[in-house]
Parts: structure tokens; sequence; C-alpha cells
């Protein structure tokens, strides 16, 4: 069932901080909502977990925003600019905000499609990313809880100083156009968000809006799918959007984000190794360049098989075949987080595997795909830091142009 509650900021104000300690101690889900404690917090645990903030940007005098006095000019028919980008919660706020103002292939999009921005917590300055990147763009703005964190994140984010004060992350669209008939689609969980190290309320939305552009209005949508699941899981998860925007007033549609398209089987760390040493069977180095980049030929190629047999097209929309995540043996945070949940004795066969290719390895997890619109141009963007040189996500930006579609609108 498709909840979405409307409101401005304040409708994510809540106290169920105080009932973290208690429950870090269930194991699971189900023991959770058994307890006479759920009984008591579920009411507010659930307006937060369903809510879905709209906003425009403040104004100052004379009634224009202060980024961006006005929309960019757009005849009719001419090119709509598409981003999406996984921010990483938000870490990096200020070198993300400069790209997005002043990188010339990031900034002056007409919808951003935004994965992975926290409100409240400590790893990201408790600032809320999502208001604050779209006042600084002067862009509309939607935001949708997907969790409310029980603790300060996984890995090196669980020694961040300071503490989290709301806990709540979530996904976002932003445009400098109208956006109506804003609401999110609930996504099954792949895994127990209760059970592990890292413990959540919550589950993962897909956030939708028709964009009301001078070239027509076209619907958007923002997509995370699981990434501690199986590939059935993340089709599954897919195949609940696509069924949704099927009962929706037909538009041209445009679906982009982070569809986590590893290949794996990431629903246990056990499942993750059996994955892992069946790549290494198949070599390495095919994998990492046949397969990672390209997931779409064989691991997880029956969700985008789906997609294309419902009449969206993904082919042109992307640079198939270039990473958008690299993983460098050398990291110390990212092998770091990966002992979360992989066990440490598989560490010397991964950065023998990994270093068979170098001792990186690029896949692909950030996709657009389209229907009714035609896709030109598609890139993804690397290499983008701060002043300090700190990357400001561990994934790269994609980017299209689209045009409607004359013969479906």
């Amino acid at each position: 069932m498709i909840k979405s509650v409307l409101g401005g900021p304040e409708i994510l104000t809540h106290g169920l901080n105080r009932h973290f300690p208690e429950l870090l101690k269930f194991e699971s889900t189900a023991e959770m909502e058994a307890s006479p404690l759920w009984a008591d917090i579920r009411e507010e645990a659930e307006r937060v977990l369903d809510a879905v903030v709209v906003a425009e940007p403040p104004v100052v005098a004379g009634g224009l925003s202060p980024a961006n006095p006005q929309p960019p000019a757009t005849e009719n028919g001419s090119d709509i600019k598409a981003l999406a980008w996984n921010l990483e919660r938000g870490n990096v706020f200020d070198g993300i905000v400069d790209a997005l103002k002043n990188n010339n292939e990031l900034k002056d999009k007409d919808v951003l499609l935004l994965t992975e921005l926290d409100y409240g917590m400590a790893r990201s300055g408790n600032r809320f990313v999502a208001q604050e990147i779209a006042h600084e763009l002067g862009v509309n703005y939607a935001f949708a809880t997907v969790y409310v964190a029980l603790q300060k994140g996984s890995g090196v984010e669980s020694e961040v100083e300071g503490e989290n004060t709301l806990s709540i992350h979530g996904l976002a669209m932003m445009s400098p156009y109208p956006m109506k008939n804003v609401h999110a689609v609930p996504l099954p969980n792949g895994k127990d968000k209760m059970w592990g190290k890292e413990k959540r309320l919550g589950r993962l939305r897909a956030l939708i809006a028709d964009i009301e552009h001078p070239s027509g209005t076209f619907r958007a949508v923002t997509v995370h799918l699981d990434a501690h699941c199986s590939r059935a899981h993340r089709r599954l998860q897919m195949n609940i959007i696509l069924d949704h925007l099927d009962t929706l007033p037909k538009l041209p549609t445009l679906i982009g984000g982070d569809w986590n398209t590893t290949g794996f089987n990431s629903q246990s760390g056990t499942r993750a190794i059996f994955g892992y040493f069946r790549r290494v069977a198949m070599g390495p180095k095919n994998v990492a360049l046949n397969h990672l980049p390209h997931p779409e030929r064989y691991f997880e190629r029956p969700m985008f098989n789906d997609i294309e047999r419902r009449g969206y097209n993904f082919r042109d929309l992307n640079n198939i075949g270039t990473g958008t995540l690299h993983y460098d043996v050398g990291s110390i945070e990212k092998n770091t987080n990966l002992r979360d949940w992989v066990p440490e004795w598989c560490f010397p066969f991964i950065f023998w595997a990994a270093g068979r290719v170098g001792g990186i390895v690029h896949t692909r997890l950030d996709w657009f795909t389209a229907k009714g619109m035609l896709g030109t141009n598609p890139q993804s963007i690397a290499g983008l830091v701060d002043d300090s040189g700190t990357p400001l996500s561990d994934h790269d930006p994609i980017t299209v142009e689209l045009v409607l579609d004359s013969k479906e609108s």
C-alpha cells in the first residue's frame, strides 16, 4: 500500500531518539513489532517513515529565489537536462554544492534525482542535506524518508564525533520547475534492517513527481534499489515501481538513480562470499572487464529485460560499460566498511582478485531509463573532489539530455 504524508520539514520532527537504546536490543523486526515499545511509538515512527517533504526555495525581496532568480529559458521541444547522483550521505557538502553550481557538466539541470541524503546525522554535520542543497541552488525540492537510523552509521561512520539529532536518511528530487503529484512508493526490504550491525527503521522508497517543464510535463522517478539483497529482489523492487507507474495517467517518464546493480546476492556475507568465489572461477579479469561495468549482460539481465519489455529504453540513456563506483583495495575507509559484512579471511582473496586488474575495480550501479523520451549525450562524470582532494561521493554522477518523443506524447 502506498502511504505518502505530505508536509514541510516539521513533519519530520520526532522524539524517537530517546527509545534508540531499547530498540537496539531487538534482533529482528518481528521481535520489535511484537513489543509493547513498538505499540507505543508506531504511530510516530510511521508518520516520519511515510513522510514526503515538498518545498519551494526561500524568497528574497522581489519574490526571487537567491541562487536561481529565473528558471533557465527553454524553447518548446528543446533538451531536458537530467542528473542522477548518489551523494553518499552529503558528507562533503560544500564540495557537492560547488560542483552542482559551477561544474559545467553538472550545473543548470532541469531535474536532479538524488539518493543517500541525510537529515540530522552526525556523519553529515546534522544538516538537512536536501533542503540546504535546494536552497543553495534556488530550486524546488521533494524529500522522502527511507530510514530512521538507530546508530551513527556503518564502518568509519560509526566513529564520527557528535551525536545524531533526527537520524533520518532518504532520497530527493529537485527542479527549477513546478513539481506536482509528488508521492513515494514503498519497496520491500531485501534483508531485515533490525538484524546485523547497522540497525534501522524503515524501507527504501521510490520518489515520484510530475515536472511542469516548458517542453511539456514529464514524470520523474528517483530510485534507490537495495544493496544487501539478491538480484531477484532488486528485480522485484523495480517491477513494483513499474507496476505503480502503469496505474498513473500517461506521461513521458524518466527513472534514474542508484540501482545497486552489483551482480551479487548480498543478503548476507555468506551469500556474497559464494558469489565472490563464483566470479573468481569465471576469471577476475573477465568479470572486471565484461561484467561489473556491464551488469545488463548477464548477472542483472532479467531486470533490464523487464524494463525493455515494458517499453522503457535504457541503452541510449547511459554510457554503458563505464563504471560509476570504483573500489580501490588501497582504501582504508572502504575496507573498513566492507568488514562490517564480509569475514576477515576473505580479504586476501579479494585483494588478489582486484590486483589482477590493477587494484581498482569499476562497477556500474547508476542508471537512467525512460519511456516517451529520447536520450542523447549520456555521461558519467568521474574524479570529482573538493579543494582538499576529498572525493565528493563514492558514486560518480550521471547525466543525460532528453527530448519528449512526439510519437509517444
